[in-house]
């Protein structure tokens, strides 16, 4: 349930022992991203890197992966590349990349304050427009 997997999993025709072609590609982009975070977890990382990980996902559902990750997954370290500042608006920290360098490394609240990029960002998306 953590990775809002087992939702479209159980309606599968043979549920947890449905066949999953090479690549997934039976599956959405979405179902393979949360395929995909849902193996990551059943090994128990202290660590978990995700890299655009719920990119393919509706905001609903990447908000629940979310708050799963803030309950179920407290004493893990998370390191999560995202686009959509949603995905990472939660954070301790956010790192700023400008043209492949840190420009800023801060605090949602505390980048909203002193980073230009970050509210650039933040504002495009507010509107509906993906940077």
């Amino acid at each position: 349930h953590r990775a809002q997997a087992w939702e479209f999993v159980e309606k599968l025709p043979d549920g947890l022992d449905s066949h999953v072609e090479q690549g997934g590609t039976n599956f959405s982009g979405g179902q393979r991203q949360r395929l995909t975070i849902a193996r990551a977890l059943l090994k128990e990382p202290q660590i978990i890197i995700l890299d655009d990980s719920t990119s393919a996902v509706d905001m609903d559902t990447d908000a629940r992966i979310r708050r799963t990750f803030a309950t179920d997954l407290a004493g893990v370290t998370k390191l999560i590349v995202a686009q959509r500042l949603a995905s990472v608006e939660d954070a301790d920290r956010i790192i700023i990349l400008d043209e492949g360098r840190v420009s800023d490394f801060a605090s949602p609240a505390e980048l909203m304050k002193t980073s230009t990029i970050y509210r650039e960002i933040y504002e495009s998306q507010q509107r509906g427009v993906v940077a």
